[in-house]
């Protein structure tokens, strides 16, 4: 898959260095993924949610951190929404984001 972008996680993990270690562990698995459907995802990373309007979110760090993706399937694409602490995650709209 091809993710979009990896900034976003780098300036996260920069601010929260606890968070590196999974962030990067998401990022290489992603990076090197095919998912065609949200089975395949949930194959990988078996505590995704899928929210509806192409968004996903993944518990980072057991459930420390969230991380809300788009993915676009039928081209490949991961767009990084939101990286953030559980409490900034329940603040959020993540379908509209």
């Amino acid at each position: 898959m091809k993710i979009v972008s990896h900034k976003r996680l780098v300036d996260f993990y920069n601010l929260y260095p606890d968070s590196k270690l999974p962030l990067e562990q998401w990022y290489q698995q992603t990076r090197t993924a095919d998912w065609k459907c949200y089975a395949d995802i949930k194959n990988d990373f078996n505590s995704v949610d899928s929210i509806g309007n192409q968004r996903y979110i993944f518990n980072i760090k057991g459930n420390k951190y969230r991380l809300v993706v788009i993915i676009q399937f039928t081209h490949g694409y991961v767009y990084i929404r939101f990286v953030g602490k559980h409490s900034e995650y329940d603040k959020t709209d993540c379908c509209s984001i």
